[in-house]
């Protein structure tokens, strides 16, 4: 009989049950902020969450199934399969569910990655794709973004043989830079074939500049390309966790495969069939968005701070660093105003800000809240 490995054989003979290698060096996801000491109701604009809501067909659908709550779902979620692949005109087959789209990018990463394999993604990546690298020993290399924005040529310089994953959020979290169906066309072409590029499109109903892509256009005839998308952003049902992900037949097999039984709830997929119906309700959340968020950018800018053009429902501000007006200084003094905001000293940005588009109220007090702040 062959001797157990030496790793295996090192964790049996520890005085406690040990975590595989590299899980204790990860770095846990820190979300936003949502109190302030001393506070009352504050006002939340630290998640990207949708301000107006959700949509009240939504909200009646989910209480409309209270009575079932004591029963498993349907394990294929068969009803919100076919609302997505008719409302986006794709293949049922080819789609994955999860608990929201964090669950389907692990999965990914599960499906796909080795110990000794690489990710590559842009230098503020959202945090998921970097943990669930990790999580499976695998190397995570992340390329340089002049202008906080994704540069095609820079990624490429990391693939190498072991990489198996390239993660782009589009429009990005941070940032909310976004890249061009021409840009990423150049990416996927050239991708070795084994290399999956990985687009996450949280953010897309958000961008409706022509040069834009969700990515799905290039999912339908790629054999190497999945696009993600949520239901927490433009249809305000982050609560409910409700994602899903578009990819070649093989990889949606592989993918489901491993996938967690039962994992969309009977409430959170009601609520989704019912706001993926609601044009009105996205048609509203978008035209809010794109008022205040052309506002905010023009009147942040006013005051003399950096805003980097956006494509989200958020923008990224930039701060001096001067002593006392600085981004660290800035957020305090804010959530002292009843304003809460988003801290990017962990996604390597100390010197910004990231701000949710708010109702007028919030947004308005926002800019005079920062006038004051930046006063001599």
């Amino acid at each position: 009989m062959n001797a157990p490995s030496s790793a295996p054989q090192s964790r049996f003979a520890a005085s406690a049950p040990q975590p595989k290698s590299g899980i204790l060096e990860i770095t846990p996801y820190k979300p936003g902020k949502s109190s302030a000491e001393g506070v009352a109701n504050p006002v939340k604009l630290s998640g990207n969450e949708n301000i107006l809501g959700c949509s009240p067909k939504a909200r009646e659908a989910f209480l409309a199934v209270a009575d079932q709550l004591n029963v498993y779902p349907d394990g294929r979620g068969t009803a919100l399969r076919t609302a997505v692949a008719q409302r986006y005109g794709l293949e049922p087959e080819r789609l994955v569910l999860g608990c929201g789209t964090d669950e389907v990018l692990h999965l990914i990463c599960q499906t796909f990655l080795e110990p000794g394999d690489n990710i590559v993604q842009g230098e503020f990546a959202f945090g998921a794709y970097g943990i669930g690298a990790r999580a499976c020993q695998a190397e995570v290399r992340s390329a340089r973004e002049p202008r906080y924005r994704l540069d095609i040529d820079l990624m490429l310089e990391l693939v190498d043989e072991r990489t198996r994953l390239v993660f782009v959020t589009n429009p990005a979290n941070p940032t909310g830079t976004f890249n061009t169906r021409g840009e990423l066309d150049r990416l996927l072409g050239a991708l070795p074939a084994s290399v999956v590029l990985v687009i996450d499109a949280a953010y897309a109903e958000f961008c409706t500049d022509p040069t834009f892509t969700d990515g799905l256009d290039l999912a339908r005839h790629a054999q190497n390309v999945i696009v993600t998308h949520t239901f927490s952003k433009i249809h305000g049902l982050a609560a409910l966790r409700v994602g899903w992900g578009y990819a070649p037949a093989p990889i949606a097999d592989a993918i489901d495969r491993i996938r967690p039984p039962f994992n969309v709830s009977i409430p959170a997929m009601a609520a989704a069939v019912a706001a993926l119906a609601d044009a009105e309700f996205q048609a509203r959340s978008l035209a809010h968005v794109e008022t205040w968020r052309a506002w905010l950018t023009q009147q942040i800018g006013g005051l003399g701070l950096e805003v980097t053009p956006s494509g989200a429902n958020f923008v990224l501000v930039e701060f001096p660093k001067a002593p006392g007006k600085t981004a660290t200084d800035a957020e305090p003094f804010l959530a002292s105003r009843g304003l809460i905001v988003r801290g990017l000293g962990n996604y390597g940005l100390p010197g910004h800000l990231r701000i949710t588009i708010g109702l007028e109220a919030h947004n308005r007090a926002l800019v005079g809240a920062l006038a004051d702040f930046l006063k001599d």
